[in-house]
């Protein structure tokens, strides 16, 4: 295989930046503080003229929404710039892009006033719905009380497009009479049943650093077979980032590419001979690509994996400090995990 002609996409979400008020130890993409820099106005109307006409609505119609259907608008924290997420909503309204939500770790839902206005204004111009994310890492950061309240005004506004994600943790916390924020060990130590247990989590991003000693380890041989799950490639749930790059799912620091050359990465492909790395990822030969690392002095961790995902991230940042390759990126993202 020398090119590849990538799926179109029908769902995704927009990037409209890294920077996030938490620095969660489970973030796909790294996001923190320490990222600068937001999509301009401009970026936004290109990628949504782009992926209007390809986004494909919720199952339960265009004004509905649902996880893995519709344009969702994300970062990072969106909120962190509510005038361009705004605009953002305003201008996939003016599109016809269906199911659009934001996602949000509800730290801007200080009082009722501030939450209820600004959830308003974004239904107003046009956004359908609205993920709120409830998990023990964003616990850390956001005090419980500001995710409750953005979850009872939510409701109120949004109805049934409302996404607690993950709802599970919701009632652990209720449960629990959690107020304000608390550390994750202290939160392990207060909960009886495991971090994880009856909830999807992907061992993937930072989580393959900061939450390592939570999780059995194996050699690097003992994933190598596995297929990527979710799938690599899919026409369902890729991003599109601030830097113009393609991201295929949830793997953060792989690009497939320039959004803005969709229709050109759709219609003639990807050239795989010049993307090596890319190339392994599609043929889904780990074991080819630990040997192309091995090639430039890769060495694997005495203490093993707990994932595929954890020997791919390694292998990926220690690539980059041998040699640049342009589905790497953005770079950043491997500095900040």
């Amino acid at each position: 295989m020398t090119r590849l002609k990538l799926p179109e996409s029908i769902s995704g979400g927009l990037l409209l930046s890294y920077q996030c008020n938490a620095e969660c130890r489970h973030c796909m993409y790294a996001c923190s503080p320490k990222w600068k820099g937001w999509i301009s106005e401009e970026d936004i109307k290109s990628v949504l003229s782009i992926l209007a006409g390809r986004i494909k609505y919720s199952p339960f119609g265009p004004e509905s929404v649902s996880l893995n259907h519709g344009l969702h608008f994300t970062g990072g924290e969106p909120f962190l710039n509510f005038e361009l997420l705004s605009k953002a909503v305003t201008i996939a309204r003016e599109l016809n892009i269906p199911s659009t939500f934001v996602e949000t770790n509800c730290y801007w839902c200080s009082d009722d006033k501030k939450t209820r206005e600004k959830l308003l204004l974004l239904k107003e111009s046009g956004l359908q719905g609205i993920l709120i994310s409830v998990n023990p890492f964003y616990l850390e950061y956001v005090p419980f009380e500001r995710t409750e309240r953005g979850i009872r005004h939510a409701l109120e506004i949004f109805g049934k497009n409302v996404v607690v994600y993950q709802l599970e943790y919701y009632f652990r916390f209720k449960k629990l009479g959690i107020a304000g924020t608390i550390s994750m060990e202290d939160y392990l130590k207060e909960q009886s049943d495991s971090l994880t247990e009856n909830v999807e989590m992907f061992l993937m991003g930072r989580a393959v650093s900061r939450l390592k000693h939570l999780y059995p380890k194996h050699p690097a041989d003992s994933f190598l077979g596995m297929p990527c799950n979710p799938p690599f490639l899919r026409n369902w749930h890729n991003h599109f980032d601030n830097y113009g790059n393609y991201m295929p799912g949830y793997c953060g620091g792989i690009s497939l590419g320039s959004w803005r050359n969709m229709d050109k990465l759709h219609q003639k492909g990807i050239d795989l001979d010049s993307h090596p790395v890319l190339k392994f990822f599609v043929e889904q030969d780990f074991k080819g690509l630990l040997q192309f690392a091995k090639g430039f002095g890769f060495q694997e961790i005495k203490e093993g994996y707990i994932s595929k995902c954890d020997i791919c991230l390694d292998i990926r940042k220690y690539l980059l400090t041998k040699k640049e390759f342009d589905e790497l990126k953005p770079k950043e993202f491997y500095s900040y995990l």
